[in-house]
């Protein structure tokens, strides 16, 4: 069919019954409108991709004949054709689009191949944090797609609670979400260390999030005066006269003690705890390997609890096969009977943090109190004597323990140094 000059009144008049029909414009060369049976007529532009002669030619959809005028059509078509004459594949470009990955799908990838160095906990809140919130409000979007300004809609939507859920989903499970400010910045993070991923595995060209503006960290400065530490004593004294499990206690003490993360004690094994040289050895924690020095009340402590020769673990399941795991309802009877609202174990890290400062501890040895990894500890703690470091854990964990009601009586093996002076 001869090409004609396309106008609104001509695409209204074209009928076909049997086959497809091409009517191209007689105005610019490569826009047309195909016209089906049945009265469907939609505008088209065809090109050669890389723009000579010798590219194959393509076929794009610009639209249907009813949404998009002839005029707009053409503008749209003139665009491709450009694009095309530049060295582009509009059509190409639009069906690789179709087949990229969406932010769902990035994230079961992610989870499959970028968390392997997350410890199992760390890896479930990770995974659920980015299930619950990402993927409910983002996860449909081609991963190319995401801007600046759906990384700052999610904060707001995550803030507000449009996450927020309550599910029932077995027997005895549920599923329980929360949004505010907290999880806002921790989703943001988390999907930017997403979206790191895709751009090392060129997936993607740059991460949206790092332009970001990012809300600020909560900086946690609570933590227990000796007072609420005796107080907390007391009640774990209350506790193990009606008969719970000990334990639950025995966790609950060293936390105080040790300053150790909740998971470095419940998940604590024999092989870690060194008796001669008073301190734990800890495998694997959020920072890695870790050394933590031990003063006398929790290196006590420890040797009057019992071994199960069946289990690895200090705090034993009842099976031995994993470590004991019914401390948080112990715990939240704990701080309530001691009137410490709000506290958490997370608070008990503060509470030595705070006695070692306060106590004229430098800030590196606190730091290897602690288990802190970075710059400035970390080139000390490599090289650190372990006797003057159980030195410095009496003297911040000593009046803590006699709050504690925690008495300190090991006999403690000084550390022998090699011949640079190092432990």
């Amino acid at each position: 069919m001869k090409p004609v000059k396309l106008t609104k009144r001509h695409v209204d008049a074209l009928v076909t019954t049997d086959r497809d029909v091409i009517v191209w414009d007689s105005e610019l060369a490569g826009f047309g409108v195909r016209v089906r049976p049945g009265s469907s007529k939609t505008f088209i532009a065809q090109y050669r991709a890389g723009g000579g002669r010798s590219g194959a030619s393509r076929r794009f959809t610009v639209g249907r004949f009813g949404v998009l005028t002839v005029d707009e059509a053409r503008g749209l078509a003139r665009d491709v054709l450009n694009s095309a004459a530049k060295g582009g594949d509009p059509s190409g470009d639009r069906k690789a689009k179709r087949r990229e990955m969406t932010v769902s799908e990035l994230i079961e990838i992610y989870a499959e191949q970028g968390t392997h160095h997350l410890k199992r906990v760390n890896r479930q809140y990770v995974l659920a944090r980015l299930r619950n919130h990402v993927v409910p409000l983002l996860g449909r979007m081609k991963i190319s797609d995401v801007r600046v300004l759906d990384i700052e809609h999610l904060m707001r939507d995550i803030r507000l609670g449009k996450t927020a859920k309550d599910e029932k989903i077995g027997p005895r499970s549920r599923v329980i979400v929360r949004g505010g400010e907290g999880a806002a910045a921790k989703c943001v993070r988390t999907l930017s260390a997403v979206l790191a991923f895709a751009t090392r595995r060129e997936l993607i060209a740059v991460n949206p999030c790092a332009s970001v503006q990012k809300p600020a960290d909560g900086k946690r400065d609570r933590f227990l005066t000796v007072d609420e530490v005796r107080k907390f004593g007391s009640a774990l004294e209350e506790l193990t006269q009606e008969g719970v499990n000990p334990k639950a206690v025995s966790i609950m003490k060293l936390w105080v003690l040790t300053a150790c993360r909740r998971n470095e004690i419940a998940e604590l094994k024999w092989s870690e705890v060194d008796f001669e040289r008073a301190c734990l050895r800890l495998v694997a924690t959020k920072t890695g390997r870790s050394i933590r020095p031990l003063a006398g009340a929790p290196l006590a402590l420890l040797q009057t609890l019992p071994r199960d020769p069946n289990s690895p673990y200090v705090f034993p399941s009842e099976d031995g096969a994993t470590y004991y795991q019914g401390t948080k309802r112990h715990w939240a009877n704990a701080i309530a009977r001691a009137g410490l609202v709000g506290v958490t174990p997370h608070t008990l890290r503060h509470t030595i943090g705070s006695a070692a400062v306060s106590t004229g501890e430098t800030l590196a040895m606190t730091g290897a109190l602690l288990g802190h990894i970075n710059a400035r500890s970390t080139s000390i703690y490599a090289h650190m004597q372990q006797d003057p470091a159980r030195r410095a854990a009496d003297r911040v964990v000593g009046p803590i323990a006699t709050a504690l009601g925690v008495q300190s009586s090991a006999e403690v093996v000084p550390l022998p140094l090699d011949r640079k002076g190092a432990a």
